[in-house]
C-alpha cells in the first residue's frame, strides 16, 4: 500500500521541476538573443551561449531535461527571430543536444568535479564532430554554397569555430553552475545537495582552471574574429 504523503508530494515536485526548466529555458532564450550582438565568423557562424544555461539545467535535472530545453529553445528561436526556418531549427537543436546531452549524461554517471570536466570535454568533441557532419550536408542548402566549397571550409573554419564555441561554453558552465544552482536551492526550486562539499582549496583550484580555460577560448575567439 502506497504512502499517501508520497502521492501528494509527487505533483508538487513535478510542478516545481517544470517551473524551473521553463524559467531556465526562458533565460537561455534571452542569452541567445544577447549572443546575437557578437560578431559572426565567416558571415554566418554565430557564437551562442544558451548552451551554458541548458547545461546547468541538465546537470541539475538530467540529460532528458537538457534535450527538452534544447528543442524548446530552438523551436522558439525558429518561430520568432530565425531566418533559416526548419533547417536552422535542426542545426540549433543538434548543436545544443550534442554538447549538453553528452556532458550531462557523463556527469550523471560521475557526479563529481572531474565528472563535470570530463562530460563537458566530451561534449565539445561530440559537438564538433556532429556539426562538421551536418554543416557539410545542410550548409549548402540554406547558404546557397556549392558542397565542394563547404567541404573546403570544414577544417579551416567549421572545426576551429565549433571547438572555440564549445570551449567557451564549457568554461562558462564550470564557472556558473555552482552559483546558479546555489541560488535555485535557496529559492526552493532545487532540492538541497546530499553530496559531499569540495574543500576550499579544491574549489579555488577549480575556479582558477575555469578562468584560465575561459580566457584561452576567448583569445581564440578573438583570433577567429580577426581582432588579434
Amino acid at each position: 500500500m502506497s504512502d499517501p504523503t508520497l502521492v501528494k508530494a509527487r505533483p508538487a515536485t513535478n510542478t516545481k521541476t517544470i517551473t524551473t526548466l521553463a524559467m531556465l529555458s526562458a533565460i537561455a532564450f534571452v542569452v541567445m538573443l544577447v549572443s546575437k550582438l557578437l560578431p559572426s565568423v565567416n558571415g554566418f557562424l554565430d557564437f551562442d551561449f544558451k548552451d551554458v544555461v541548458i547545461c546547468i539545467g541538465g546537470f541539475t535535472f538530467g540529460p532528458m531535461a537538457a534535450a527538452a530545453m534544447s528543442i524548446v529553445v530552438a523551436f522558439v528561436e525558429m518561430i520568432t527571430i530565425s531566418h533559416t526556418g526548419l533547417i536552422g531549427f535542426v542545426m540549433n537543436a543538434l548543436a545544443t543536444c550534442s554538447f549538453c546531452c553528452t556532458a550531462t549524461f557523463i556527469y550523471k554517471k560521475r557526479h563529481t568535479m572531474m565528472g563535470a570536466i570530463l562530460g563537458l570535454t566530451a561534449g565539445v568533441v561530440v559537438l564538433t564532430a556532429v556539426m562538421l557532419l551536418w554543416n557539410y550536408f545542410l550548409t549548402p542548402i540554406y547558404q546557397g554554397l556549392p558542397r565542394a566549397a563547404v567541404a573546403e571550409m570544414l577544417v579551416p573554419i567549421f572545426l576551429p569555430f565549433n571547438l572555440v564555441k564549445g570551449g567557451m561554453n564549457m568554461a562558462a558552465t564550470l564557472l556558473l553552475y555552482k552559483p546558479v544552482v546555489t541560488a535555485l536551492r535557496r529559492s526552493g526550486l532545487v532540492a538541497p545537495s546530499t553530496s559531499e562539499q569540495p574543500s576550499r582549496r579544491s574549489s579555488a583550484g577549480f575556479l582558477l582552471f575555469s578562468l584560465v580555460l575561459l580566457a584561452t577560448f576567448v583569445l581564440l575567439a578573438l583570433v577567429l574574429w580577426g581582432v588579434i
